[in-house]
C-alpha cells in the first residue's frame, strides 16, 4: 500500500482491502487528472458525482493524497460548503416554497460564492473556504472558515448532484414520492428548483475536464447507506424515519442524474448493494 494512504484508510475507517478499490479506480484516474493539470495550468477542474453514502467525499480524498505525491496541489470543494445560510433559506421557503428550507436540491447553494472560488483557486493569492454545519443547519462564521492560499493545479469539486442538468417540463408532471404528492401537489416546488439547475447551476458545473459519477443499484439502497452513515455520527441528529423523510426531497434528481449521466460521464463507477465496486469505466482516453 502506497505510504501516503494508510493514515487515511485509517481515520475514514476503511479496510485494508480498500487498496484494491484505490489500485483500481483512484491510481489510474489520478494518473489521467495529473496527465491533464500539467498539460493546462492551473485550475484543472474534476466532478465527482454521486448520492448520499456513495463514497464519493472518501474518493475526492483519496484522489487528493495521490495527486500530491505526484506533485501536485490540490483542493476540495464540497457542494455542501455552498449552501445558503438558514436565514437565507428562512426566506426563500417564505419567498418562494415551504420545502426550499431545506437545504439540498438546487436553488439553496450560493452560486455566485462558489464561482468566486473556482475563480480564486485556481489564481495566486489568500482564499477562504466557507464550511456548513449540518449540526446546526448553518453556515459557520467567516472567522472558521479555512484559509488556503492559492494556486491550486487541480480542484476536486464534489457533491450530490455535481455536474447535473435539467429534465424537460413533462418529466415533473408526475410526483415520484409522497413529498411531491402531498407537499408540492403543484410542482412549483420541484419546478424551482429545475429551472434553477438548467441555469445558474450550469455555470457552475461548467469546464469540468473530468467528471466521475458513482452509480447505484437504486435509491432504496441509498436511504439505506444514508441512514447508516447517521448511525455512525459521533452525534447522531435524525432518527431512520426522519431520514427516509429527508432523502425523498433528493429523490426526483437522484434518479435522474442515474439514468442520464452514465452516458456523458468520463469515468462511471458502478457500485454493488454493499458498496462494492462492480465495475469502472473509463469513456476517455488518458
Amino acid at each position: 500500500m502506497t505510504p501516503d494512504l494508510a493514515p487515511l484508510l485509517r481515520a475514514e475507517r476503511l479496510p485494508d482491502a480498500y487498496e484494491a478499490v484505490v489500485r483500481r479506480l483512484h491510481v489510474p484516474f489520478a494518473a489521467r487528472i495529473a496527465e491533464a493539470a500539467r498539460a493546462s495550468g492551473p485550475g484543472l477542474r474534476v466532478g465527482i458525482c454521486g448520492p448520499q453514502g456513495s463514497g464519493k467525499t472518501t474518493s475526492a480524498r483519496v484522489l487528493e493524497r495521490l495527486l500530491a505525491a505526484d506533485g501536485l496541489r490540490v483542493v476540495i470543494l464540497s457542494l455542501d460548503d455552498l449552501y445558503l445560510p438558514l436565514a437565507a433559506r428562512r426566506k426563500l421557503a417564505a419567498d418562494m416554497h415551504p420545502l426550499l428550507i431545506t437545504r439540498g436540491v438546487p436553488g439553496t447553494h450560493e452560486i455566485p460564492l462558489g464561482l468566486d472560488l473556482l475563480h480564486r483557486l485556481s489564481r495566486p493569492g489568500k482564499i477562504l473556504m466557507p464550511r456548513f454545519d449540518k449540526a446546526s443547519d448553518d453556515r459557520l462564521p467567516q472567522s472558521q472558515w479555512t484559509p488556503l492560499e492559492g494556486p491550486f493545479d487541480v480542484i476536486l469539486f464534489e457533491g450530490w448532484c455535481v455536474g447535473a442538468i435539467s429534465q424537460n417540463a413533462a418529466a415533473l408532471a408526475m410526483p415520484v414520492n409522497d413529498l411531491e404528492r402531498d407537499r408540492d401537489p403543484d410542482g412549483a416546488w420541484r419546478a424551482y428548483a429545475n429551472t434553477q439547475l438548467a441555469g445558474p447551476y450550469q455555470d457552475l458545473f461548467a469546464d469540468f475536464a473530468r467528471l466521475v459519477m458513482f452509480k447505484v443499484p437504486s435509491f432504496e439502497v441509498v436511504l439505506g447507506w444514508r441512514q447508516e452513515q447517521e448511525r455512525k455520527a459521533p452525534v447522531r441528529g435524525m432518527t431512520d424515519a426522519e431520514i427516509a423523510v429527508f432523502i425523498e426531497h433528493y429523490e426526483r434528481l437522484t434518479d435522474h442524474i442515474q439514468a442520464e449521466m452514465p452516458a456523458r460521464a468520463d469515468v462511471v463507477v458502478r457500485l454493488g448493494r454493499r458498496r462494492e465496486i462492480d465495475d469502472v469505466t473509463f469513456r476517455r482516453a488518458p
